[in-house]
């Protein structure tokens, strides 16, 4: 029997979606089964362009459909009753563009990587005024290109104050640009990249310039790849690129902003791009481990086995459920609800980081058979590593969240509920999100309720206790001026407050799913542990002082042990071998 939780290409139906995404999602899924497990893993070792898949993609119009927002739906879009109706499915629809996340990053991150980085390089053009240059954007789609985004640079990174791309300009009002890009997805087949600069001739913000480029201009010069990798990582070069008035996207602050922006809706994809990476090699790693045999019984039969795969399993649920719970505040930001800011960097550094755990836990039970070649977890095992680590890393992105820890535990602020967001609808706001800057001012809903609807789940008690505690570190213990500029200490505290946000949205999820309590119960067991040990992470730190060192001790909890739960919760993982292995 298919475990409801988990994706299954066997009895994959999406039904809480519109007639249209239903098709292009499960067709995405029956191109993979019709190709198979070896062609899949065969292009992998090989590091063969993703051409197949594109193809595919261009015939279906399924990154049209789903990258298009409805405001330029007629700009690609050809004559004729079916076009029109083609264009009445083109959305920015952040659910769906998870559900194939998930997809992708089942079968392969390659795939999933030529697609996140065409996402990353349409959001300058959408949020810019040009209409010109959205129109030539949908046109493109249309015809099945993708896109790159023209961000980092060999010596300074994704640091875009230090920019060396420069623009000169011309006496048109155009420029001239010059200048090399490094670790650019898709830069070796991108119809258009998006660029970011500075000009000569302007000091500053105000000298910022994004703008859009053809890699087949013969201005555009291809290095290499820099990656050994199906994915085209590209590095690239323009030596006197002639940019128009009408490739320019922004200038000044705009362009900054734009930057940044386009980071927070693409770093969203990498948390159910891990999800489909964990789903695909447990069902692998069940399935052998329960048909392999040692000194009599099956491996499945060894306590330690139990625990690793049963705790993968709840890790991995609490993966999809706060992912699920996150793309509702995503889709409905607005001015004043910017509380997507946090959850987006949650699932960026939070889920991700489970995801290797998810992985790891496996790996210890399957041993040598992870390295396998012929099978997905090997390549599993590899690419998880790679998400937690784009679009920003864990550490940055702990210390994001961290901007918005006081405010989150001890001010919340009334807001209407927040619903499941299924409907087919665009998600506009994420195209004007305005200035990146005044974090500190965000204010969230309060995070007790939940916890309190599940306060007779003896481990959700536990965690709150914890999370409590949290509550009086900030007020009385938090760091001092001089502990603030220690980066460590804070990093650890970082990971103490995620656990309380994550523990938030896995709960209003479980509410709305009405999740086993079983699962849950498990669930909150593993936080427990996690919190424990971040307190006692926290409690080595160099600087940490005597009332944080008392502090953390105080916090450790041992988590609500329930052999009979364990039991029921190990059926399910149990249940899953051979429910699910791909066509060879």
């Amino acid at each position: 029997m298919a475990d409801s939780l988990l994706f299954n290409p066997h009895t994959y139906d999406p039904a809480h979606f519109d007639p249209e995404t239903r098709r292009l999602l499960r067709a995405t899924v029956d191109w993979f089964e019709a190709r198979g497990k070896r062609r899949i893993i065969e292009d992998y070792r090989t590091r063969a362009w993703l051409g197949d898949f594109l193809a595919f993609s261009a015939k279906e119009g399924l990154f049209e459909t789903f990258l298009t927002p409805s405001a330029e739906a007629g700009a690609g879009a050809a004559s004729g009753a079916d076009a029109s109706e083609g264009a009445r499915d083109k959305r920015w629809d952040t659910a769906r563009i998870a559900a194939l996340n998930e997809i992708l990053g089942f079968y392969g991150l390659d795939y999933w990587y030529a697609w996140q980085v065409t996402i990353l390089g349409l959001g300058p053009v959408w949020q810019s005024d040009n209409s010109a240059a959205r129109a030539r954007a949908a046109e493109l789609l249309s015809q099945g290109e993708v896109f790159a985004f023209g961000l980092s640079e060999k010596t300074h990174g994704a640091d875009i104050y230090s920019t060396d791309m420069l623009l000169a300009p011309e006496a048109d009002g155009g420029f001239r640009a010059t200048g090399s890009k490094y670790y650019i997805g898709n830069g070796n087949a991108a119809g258009l990249v998006s660029v970011f600069g500075r000009r000569t001739d302007v000091e500053g913000p105000d000298g910022y310039v994004f703008f859009a480029a053809d890699s087949r201009h013969p201005s555009y010069h291809l290095v290499k790849n820099v990656v050994d990798s199906s994915k085209f990582v590209s590095e690239f070069r323009l030596e006197d690129y002639p940019v128009a008035a009408e490739d320019v996207l922004h200038t000044g602050r705009a362009a900054f902003d734009a930057a940044l922006n386009t980071v927070n809706v693409g770093k969203f994809n990498l948390c159910t791009a891990s999800i489909g990476i964990c789903e695909h090699a447990m069902y692998e790693a069940v399935t052998h481990a329960q048909n392999r045999i040692l000194y009599g019984r099956p491996v499945t039969a060894f306590p330690h086995v139990r625990r690793e795969l049963a705790d993968a399993y709840v890790r991995l649920v609490g993966m999809k459920l706060f992912s699920d719970r996150a793309v509702d505040y995503f889709r409905s930001a607005g001015p004043d609800d910017r509380r997507y800011l946090l959850f987006n960097p949650m699932t960026k550094m939070k889920v991700t980081t489970e995801g290797e755990k998810v992985i790891d836990l496996m790996w210890d039970v399957i041993a040598a058979k992870g390295f396998e070649k012929d099978n997905y977890f090997a390549q599993a095992a590899v690419e998880i590593r790679g998400l937690p680590k784009l679009e920003g890393t864990v550490h940055v992105n702990l210390a994001l969240i961290l901007k918005f820890m006081r405010n989150h535990l001890l001010a919340p602020a009334d807001y209407e509920p927040v619903p499941t967001r299924l409907d087919a609808a665009d998600d506009t706001f994420l195209f004007r999100q305005g200035p990146a800057r005044g974090l500190g001012s965000v204010r969230f809903h309060d995070w007790r309720p939940a916890y309190d609807a599940y306060a007779g789940v003896p481990n959700v008690a536990r965690l709150r206790e914890q999370a409590d505690a949290l509550c009086e570190f900030v007020r009385t213990a938090a760091p001092d001026e001089e502990q603030s500029r220690d980066l460590d200490l804070l990093l650890a505290v970082g990971q103490l407050f995620a656990l309380v946000v994550h523990g938030q949205l896995v709960l209003e999820q479980a509410r709305l799913t009405d999740l086993d309590e079983d699962v849950l119960d498990e669930l909150f067991a593993v936080l427990v542990r996690d919190f424990s040990a971040h307190a006692i992470e926290l409690h080595g730190k160099d600087s940490a002082t005597e009332q944080q060192q008392a502090w953390a001790l105080a916090a450790v909890r041992r988590p609500v042990v329930d052999e009979a739960r364990s039991g029921r919760v190990w059926q399910r993982v149990e249940a899953l071998s051979g429910t699910y292995e791909m066509a060879p």
